[in-house]
């Protein structure tokens, strides 16, 4: 098998991840069918905050935190739901992204990075 750059890596993310301007998905935070997922390390979240009510998964635990058959299961995490999964600037997000595509969950989006949701408005509190 032949090595992949990050930027195929990040092209073929984007190819089964659509992109969600910060704009619209912050018409999504409170909406019960919808999940706001963070997905950068908890240091990043704890130095510049996150989306209010955004569920915080660091990208490396994704999965675990994904699979409903899997101990670590996190009951927030439903395959059913919308998920708008933002980062720093939205490469994590994009590749986040299309890991919980191939685990199933149907309608997932790339929501770019954290500051395009403050410019959008959205509130943003300290983790």
């Amino acid at each position: 098998m032949a090595s992949k750059t990050v930027m195929q890596l990040l092209e073929e993310a984007n190819s089964v991840v659509p992109a969600v301007a910060a704009s619209e998905a912050v018409q999504w935070i409170g909406d019960e069918n919808t999940i706001l997922l963070d997905v950068r390390p908890a240091a990043a979240i704890k130095e510049t905050g996150t989306v209010e009510g955004a569920l915080q998964i660091p990208r490396g635990l994704l999965e675990f935190n994904a699979d409903p058959s899997f101990q670590m299961h996190n009951p927030a995490m439903d395959p059913s739901k919308r998920v708008v999964i933002f980062c720093t600037a939205g490469g994590q997000a994009a590749l986040a992204g299309q890991t919980l595509k191939s685990m199933g969950y149907g309608e997932v989006y790339n929501g770019g990075g954290l500051d395009a949701w403050k410019d959008a408005g959205a509130t943003i509190v300290k983790a």
